[in-house]
């Protein structure tokens, strides 16, 4: 397995002291390493993958430095626009590395959202002629492949990748501690608190753990699991759910989203308030992180949220950040005229045993729409 420090110091080797990206779960323990080491502004943690090609361009004009952009490999498609119509070298010719968590690798088990992604991996970096190399665990030549890599952009004017496979890197314990969230409410605790009050809603729930343990309720609760959970497309939910409230007009639609996701494409928001959707509801699970591929703080902090929803149209704004004050406020939110935000701020974590949904993506697609055209 590589060191993740004797892999920043390669980099470093070669002048690449800029990192930014969208975090990842087989690249976690690089990333735990790089924001420790760098100051803030050497390591950004973008919005969306888009974004962090952008920024790692607008390095490479006031530096003349390679930037080093990593993602996982579904956030390709947000990268894709900027990649093909900014970076390439038919473009401005703007060289960077591309570090890509490789999701859904032939061969290696994943879930539904990965598996399409992981097996055309290499074919669509092919065909956006993106030159690539392949680290995994037993990767000896290291410094090589990042001597190559480095000379390939260079030479090329592009952006060149490399491919990190499951359990690439070694583990690596942050000394850096997430100090800004020092609630006690778990997402799971206010979830449970959410959901006798959403009887008559339709839930298309965001990415992530928030979906898994909006099933796992469901079965405990001894419910029928028919809310859409949108289990990929991190960023979209709140469209999904818009989408579905504006041809569904007489029936209440509830978009159950986290802040790591509904910053990505929060342009979104715009849109939803300039519809005037009624029959819209909007719950932020906010715990300020990316908890599900390593914990990294999302800018979410700085974000405030009440004006923010405002400003593009949505009606009313509550909020809540322990068990009694999401008690209070859930009847009046349900029973608002949307657009409607409620944003929940909770502490990181989930239980250990979290288990995943047990029926299909199809399955769960055709109990959605049976339930909301019944």
């Amino acid at each position: 397995m590589i060191n993740p420090e004797f892999f920043f110091k390669t980099l470093q080797n070669y002048g690449i002291d800029f990192f930014t990206g969208v975090p990842d779960s087989l690249l976690k323990h690089f990333c735990a390493y790089v924001n420790d080491i760098c100051e803030n502004t050497n390591h950004i943690i973008c919005a969306n993958e888009g974004n962090a090609i952008a920024m790692a361009t607008g390095n490479y004009l006031a530096t003349g430095k390679i930037g080093l952009v990593y993602m996982q490999n579904s956030g390709l498609g947000n990268a894709t626009n900027p990649l093909l119509s900014l970076a390439d070298k038919e473009v401005y010719g703007i060289p960077m590395l591309l570090l890509i968590g490789w999701r859904g690798e032939p061969g290696i088990k994943d879930e539904p959202q990965h598996i399409k992604q992981g097996r055309i991996q290499i074919e669509l970096l092919n065909t956006m002629e993106i030159p690539y190399f392949i680290l995994d665990k037993n990767s000896t030549n290291v410094a090589d492949i990042i001597n190559q890599a480095v000379i390939l952009t260079i030479e090329m004017k592009n952006p060149v990748a490399i491919l990190v496979k499951k359990d690439t890197f070694q583990e690596y314990k942050p000394h850096k501690i997430n100090q800004i969230n020092t609630l006690t409410m778990m997402r799971e605790e206010a979830l449970e608190l959410i959901l006798p009050n959403l009887k008559d809603f339709h839930i298309i729930s965001t990415t992530g753990k928030t979906s898994r343990e909006l099933y796992e309720l469901r079965i405990k609760r001894e419910e029928d699991p028919c809310d859409f959970l949108t289990v990929g497309s991190m960023g979209h939910c709140s469209s999904i759910a818009a989408g579905v409230a504006i041809r569904c007009p007489n029936k209440k639609i509830l978009c159950l989203d986290g802040d790591g996701a509904m910053l990505m494409h929060m342009g979104a928001l715009a849109i939803i308030g300039k519809l005037k959707l009624e029959n819209y509801y909007h719950i932020l699970i906010n715990n300020l992180c990316h908890e599900s591929v390593g914990g990294q703080e999302t800018a979410i902090n700085i974000v405030n949220i009440d004006s923010l929803v405002k400003s593009v149209g949505y009606k009313d704004y509550f909020y809540a950040d322990n068990p009694e004050t999401l008690t209070q406020v859930i009847e009046d939110f349900t029973h608002s005229k949307g657009p409607v935000m409620l944003e929940v701020k909770v502490r990181k974590g989930s239980r250990e045993d979290l288990g995943r949904p047990k029926t299909s993506t199809f399955q769960n697609k055709e109990a959605f729409i049976k339930n909301l055209r019944g």
